[in-house]
């Protein structure tokens, strides 16, 4: 199995043998279960999908409640795929745990930033704010000033800097190295800051 999906708990320190603090991000990694299985015969492609969580029966839809009820399977709150390996070995209903890792692992971790809503230029995009007053503006101090394109092409070019939803992205954290594992509490621990805000999910990926 290439990963799991985890719940991030947040940061602290942790001291390595040799007496030196690491930086460390604590992930609840599973229990994930399967909760489908695809295959290159009747798919075109092998994957497993995997389950974290539980959430209300009245959040779900009915197709998905009756697939979960006929295979025995809890509701979960979250899905999520992983492909391009051996699938055969699982069944759905299979449990999975932190096992599948080990101390000096190398990993990637996905999961969604923080979102932090509409924002301005000076946050979003790192303007410096008036200044010389160069920019078209005398009066507006965090304005992003003249967009325009004077009579040609006479339109704003795509991707034009400026206010607008910021965070909240698809990032990955790659070549985080695990370092401690607390197997009965289905804890790991991996060097570094991942994506996300507490209680977020996230997909942990060996390399």
């Amino acid at each position: 199995m290439p990963g799991l999906l985890a719940k991030k708990l947040g940061m602290t320190n942790i001291f390595s043998e040799d007496g030196k603090i690491v930086p460390v991000t604590v992930l609840e990694v599973g229990p994930c279960n399967v909760y489908a299985i695809k295959s290159k015969e009747r798919d075109g492609y092998e994957a497993v999908q995997l389950g974290f969580g539980e959430k209300k029966e009245k959040r779900t839809s009915k197709p998905q409640l009756d697939y979960y009820k006929k295979h025995g399977l809890k509701i979960p709150q979250t899905v999520k795929e992983f492909r391009n390996f051996d699938a055969s070995q699982y069944k759905i209903g299979d449990e999975l745990k932190t096992d599948i890792f080990e101390v000096g692992d190398k990993v990637k971790v996905s999961g969604k930033s923080k979102g932090k809503g509409f924002q301005g230029v000076m946050r979003r995009h790192n303007f410096g704010g008036v200044g010389g007053t160069t920019h078209g503006q005398s009066d507006r101090l965090r304005a992003p000033g003249s967009i325009g394109s004077s009579s040609y092409p006479s339109r704003v070019f795509k991707g034009q800097r400026m206010a607008g939803r910021m965070g909240f992205d698809n990032v990955t954290a790659p070549n985080l190295k695990v370092v401690k594992i607390i197997a009965e509490k289905n804890i790991i621990m991996v060097k570094g800051a991942v994506p996300g805000s507490i209680n977020s999910i996230v997909a942990i990926n060996k390399k």
